[in-house]
């Protein structure tokens, strides 16, 4: 309302001084007269749906408002870690990321004097898949994953037999996040049990859609990644169900929310510049209209939003500007979603 009330009043006082002035009018387009708000986004590649399809959608709410020219909201794609070193260096006002901030990043925050405000917006059933020809790998266990995964496979865990004496004697070509994805980090400490510690002989990268083609490509590929990528390409991927000892169990919204998916269910975030909420107007209001939005729009693209309470704390935590993160500075397996909205209550 802020900007309407500023564009207004140009608008009024140009008009004021231009009556039966046509040219001079022309001239003094409320375009020209307010220069373009921007607001910067970048990180992980799993929480990009999410805030690019918000992001499309409050500019186009505020094109309805005749501003769209006082906003331009860019999303990027760097990975949760690249996307906090951007964040905690300032240049960013928001960052997306797929695991909560970690001790080395709160560090470089505190040194840049940098606030960060940690909102939960959604849950993910981060996904293991393979090639719809892939007709033995139907489950996994997690300790077959350690296996494919730890470092000391690499060059030597190279055909599916290894991996289980009943599947083929085939080629395993592996798909997985890049390093400065928070996917990544996260993998390999729920598999390997130990973050970043993984195979490196393997095509890694940060954008998920390549990992979809790749595996898509290839009939004796497996791979990993959010839980949106496999939604959007139900025809080119085929899940893989995850054993922890329990049975196995394949992702979705439903096993996610009973807490069935375990250890590869984790929660997604987005931290706001505490200093980029207080003095621009307009990431604040987008951030608001992003948790006003996010149920909505954390289901069409795959994922599994927060009950009602969630999104009403992350609200409470933005009005109040609580800065700070409770993880502790590292990421937590198995966490539930209502052990996720007990944290949430401790701001």
């Amino acid at each position: 309302m802020k900007i309407t009330a500023r564009w207004l009043a140009s608008s009024l006082g140009v008009l004021a001084l231009t009556v039966g002035t046509a040219a001079l009018l022309s001239s003094c387009s409320p375009a020209q007269s307010r220069p373009q708000a921007t607001i910067k986004i970048d990180g992980s590649s799993t929480v990009y749906p999410i805030t690019n399809a918000i992001a499309a959608e409050f500019q186009a709410s505020q094109a309805n408002k005749q501003q769209a020219n006082g906003v331009n909201v860019t999303v990027d794609v760097s990975g949760t870690s690249g996307g906090f070193r951007k964040f905690c260096e300032g240049v960013t006002d928001i960052s997306n990321a797929s695991r909560p901030i970690l001790q080395e990043e709160m560090a470089v925050c505190r040194r840049s004097n940098i606030g960060y405000i940690e909102l939960p917006i959604a849950f993910d059933a981060l996904t293991v898949a393979v090639n719809p020809q892939n007709n033995w790998a139907k489950d996994i266990t997690v300790a077959e994953l350690k296996k494919i995964w730890e470092p000391a496979a690499q060059g030597k865990i190279t055909k599916w037999n290894q991996v289980r004496a009943s599947w083929p004697n085939r080629p395993l070509k592996l798909f997985g996040a890049g390093k400065d994805s928070g996917t990544f980090d996260y993998f390999t400490e729920a598999t390997v049990g130990q973050a970043r510690a993984s195979r490196n002989d393997y095509t890694g990268s940060e954008n998920d859609n390549e990992l979809v083609q790749g595996i898509s490509n290839d009939p004796n590929a497996l791979g990993y990644f959010g839980f949106a990528y496999y939604e959007a390409n139900p025809n080119q991927l085929k899940a893989v169900a995850i054993d922890n000892g329990k049975g196995a169990v394949l992702p979705s919204r439903q096993t996610v929310e009973k807490a069935q998916y375990q250890p590869l269910s984790r929660p997604l975030f987005i931290y706001v510049n505490l200093q980029s909420a207080q003095n621009k107007s307009q990431v604040r209001d987008f951030v608001e209209f992003y948790l006003e939005k996010a149920p909505k729009t954390v289901s069409s693209v795959g994922y599994i939003p927060l009950p009602a309470d969630g999104y009403y704390l992350a609200k409470i935590q933005l009005d109040k500007g609580e800065v700070g993160t409770v993880f502790g500075g590292k990421a937590e397996l198995n966490v539930t979603i209502e052990e996720l909205l007990r944290k949430q209550a401790t701001y």
